[in-house]
């Protein structure tokens, strides 16, 4: 069926396609009441295949860790639809079940059939973090969590709407799971109007072309992403390569936590296989196995940058998770910290790609979302919860440095602007910058992290938790790049400074009015020897106060100096 389409056709529908995912996405940005969907762009639109969930095409503003996950939510609505015998035009689903959909509860699912002439075509969903969905701790990150009932409420697919008809009984439910009602109220909208106009413009596109030639056009797309991929595992060279990295701990015990994968490439397949990684545990660093399978795909396409965003490019990698590992958590483990897992994953995979084909990735970034929570009550009593995430160093690669105080490599998402936050919260930033001497030295250095201080500014003060990681083991470098430095996070108690017993994670510490937390982030790793560095580019680091003049003589030597003379 691949070859039943013309080039010119099929160039153009795959444009189409993305754009209706596209607008679907800038539909929610733009109607979202919570600053992590409005300003992060945490949330993701794409159409699926209607018998087996498979991604068809994705948004290109969405978050790419959702390609491969919502396929499985997709997935889970089938098979529901399935045993209840009654999916019709109009139904919408609705759930945030991680370990069925992937990610963790803060993110919310929205599935609906599009149906043409009466027939199932594809399906179309949203996802989006919700600014909170009830559980012990404000906005959903909860570093000490040994269930996900103390992460947030669990919602199972269920019908929002059938035939068209919304059920206000589950909004209710929704809406009085949640400390921020009128926030979920709004971003529920949003996705429900993404939802309208992506059957609108689908309408268009069939009436425009025809159900048939859509349809060869999106089964072409994948099978020419499967050759695509093929054909550049093909270029690359057999062989088995492993690398192994850490989590600094799971928010329960301090014990570090192993990651570890085989990287394997024969002919035009390859392997990811986890064997080696540590087995479920008690906090909520686990994931559920459509997020590591996702991940995988995440990492690939990092690697291979040129291909397709769809279901074809993983038609040749066998991703292998070995049972009863913190990569294939089953309910009710908790799950909420995921981001700081897949981060891990990440970095293990171009570690170990790195001694295969070097040009082809970068160091590690950050490798740490720092998921920070600040919440309390105004004066009149109404409840604050400022949630956020933090950027960090990018790393090395064998073209350029790494970037500076960039967003994690899991997305396309922004940081939320500090005149947004300050302008929704009680709260002042005392300090945004670079944070110098963060990034790994190499040929190519690693980028820097960020100084973040936060006052509260609230009379009745506040409360905070942070779910952070790399605060123990540094983000590595590549072909003989140096690693970063570690993640550094303290808040105010009395006249001193204080740091968390875990490091990088800490729950329910009180702030007064007038007291701050402060979250060093880390840089990049570098990229090639240090001692490749052209001298005139660390002399200008150092210039911009990028590099100290002693980082610089411990990294680099001190031929630089001649230069800066």
């Amino acid at each position: 069926m691949s070859d039943e389409i013309d080039p010119i056709t099929l160039a153009v529908l795959a444009g189409r396609m993305e754009q209706i995912a596209d607008e679907m996405d800038a539909t929610l940005f733009r109607a979202a009441f919570n600053p992590i969907i409005a300003e992060a762009h945490d949330a993701s639109h794409g159409l699926y295949d209607a018998e087996t969930g498979d991604t068809l095409v994705q948004g290109k503003s969405g978050l790419p860790i959702f390609v491969g996950v919502m396929s499985y939510a997709v997935k889970a609505v089938i098979d529901k639809a399935a045993a209840d015998g009654d999916l019709s035009d109009g139904d919408i689903y609705i759930f945030n079940d991680a370990h069925i959909g992937g990610t963790h509860l803060s993110d919310m699912r929205l599935v609906r059939p599009y149906f043409h002439d009466g027939q199932l075509f594809c399906y179309l969903a949203s996802v989006g973090h919700w600014h909170d969905v009830g559980g012990a701790v404000p906005g959903n990150y909860n570093p000490g969590a040994t269930d996900a009932f103390q992460e947030a409420f669990v919602l199972p697919p269920v019908k929002l709407a059938r035939a068209g008809q919304i059920s206000q009984d589950i909004i209710d439910i929704l809406l009085r799971n949640t400390r921020l009602p009128q926030s979920a109220h709004g971003d529920l909208n949003g996705q429900l109007g993404a939802l309208d106009l992506g059957v609108r413009r689908m309408d268009e596109l069939l009436a425009e072309y025809g159900a048939q030639t859509v349809r060869t056009a999106l089964n072409a797309l994948q099978d020419r992403a499967e050759t695509l991929m093929r054909a550049e595992l093909s270029a690359l060279p057999d062989g088995r390569w492993e690398a192994e990295d850490f989590l600094d701990n799971d928010g329960i015990s301090a014990d570090p936590l192993p990651i570890r994968v085989s990287l394997e490439i024969e002919g035009d397949r390859m392997a990811l296989d986890f064997s080696g990684t540590a087995p479920r545990c008690a906090g909520p660093v686990n994931i559920a196995l459509p997020t590591t399978v996702a991940t995988a795909y995440v990492a690939v396409k990092h690697i291979f940058s040129d291909l397709p965003a769809n279901s074809g490019v993983m038609r040749p990698i066998d991703v292998r998770i070995p049972g009863g590992s913190m990569l294939a958590a089953d309910f009710p483990a908790p799950t909420g910290g995921y981001t700081e897992t897949i981060l891990r994953m990440i970095d293990v995979i171009f570690s170990a790609m790195a001694q295969a084909a070097p040009d082809r990735v970068v160091a590690n970034a950050y490798g740490t979302i720092n998921a920070l929570s600040i919440a309390g009550r105004r004066a009149n009593g109404q409840p604050w919860v400022m949630f956020s995430f933090y950027g960090g160093g990018h790393g090395g690669s064998s073209e350029t440095d790494g970037l500076n105080h960039g967003n994690a490599p899991i997305s396309t998402a922004t940081i939320p602007p500090m005149e947004i936050l300050e302008a929704a919260y009680p709260v002042m930033f005392r300090q945004w910058a670079l944070r110098p001497d963060s990034g790994g030295a190499g040929q190519h250095r690693g980028g820097m992290g960020a100084v973040y201080e936060i006052e509260v500014l609230e009379e009745n003060g506040a409360e905070f938790f942070l779910f952070g990681e790399r605060g123990c083991f540094a983000p590595k470098g590549v072909a003989g790049g140096a690693a970063a430095e570690v993640n550094a996070f303290s808040y105010e108690q009395d006249e001193s400074w204080v740091t968390p017993d875990l490091v990088s994670k800490m729950r329910g510490a009180r702030l007064a009015q007038g007291q701050a937390v402060r979250l060093e982030t880390p840089g990049g790793g570098g990229y090639g020897p240090p001692s490749d560095r052209d001298p005139s580019a660390v002399a200008r680091d150092v210039s911009r106060g990028l590099v100290s003049p002693q980082q610089a003589d411990a990294a680099y030597g001190v031929h630089w100096r001649e230069v800066s003379r």
